[in-house]
């Protein structure tokens, strides 16, 4: 089974494929409103603006695991990211990351770039970076600001598909 195997939900309430993106750079993100990480979802729009033309794409998953810091609605989520941050990025339903009932998408990014805490996502704004062919080539902890993940996404991005 493969990335492209799995399905998610849409902030819209619909189920799609991630197949939808095979051919592209994936930048797949758990966040928060209230978070200490939270002004990243500047960074991530400026990542995005940079690199969408090439075939690249951010991938939003809100989260209330830790301390309830994605409060809310989808609604309002997107409603605050609009508002504070311009986002343009495509978010998804809120999920959990870690046990007992973690999303299957983020079960398969774990097990493919286990973190520091092993199988557990450690806090919001853990990103994991995939390439073209759907392979996870990076996880970052959530203190890596999105611009130090630039150099990555571009070598990934003048990668042969």
């Amino acid at each position: 089974m493969g990335i492209y195997d799995l399905s998610v939900e849409t902030d819209h309430d619909e189920r799609v494929s991630l197949s939808l993106y095979a051919g592209k750079v994936l930048l797949i993100v758990n966040s928060a409103t209230n978070c200490i990480f939270t002004p990243q979802y500047k960074g991530l729009q400026s990542l995005y603006d940079q690199f969408r033309e090439k075939g690249f794409e951010v991938l939003d998953f809100p989260c209330s695991q830790f301390l309830n810091q994605a409060p809310g609605s989808i609604e309002e989520i997107n409603e605050f990211c609009a508002e504070h941050y311009e986002t343009t990025f495509s978010r998804f339903e809120k999920i959990d990351v870690n046990d007992p009932d973690e999303s299957l998408l983020f079960a398969y990014l774990k097990k493919a770039k286990p973190g520091f805490l092993g199988s557990k996502i450690k806090w919001n704004f853990t990103k994991f970076l995939v390439d073209r062919a759907g392979k996870v080539r990076k996880r970052y902890s959530p203190s890596v600001r999105p611009e130090r993940i630039a150099r990555d996404i571009a070598k990934l991005l003048e990668e042969a598909h």
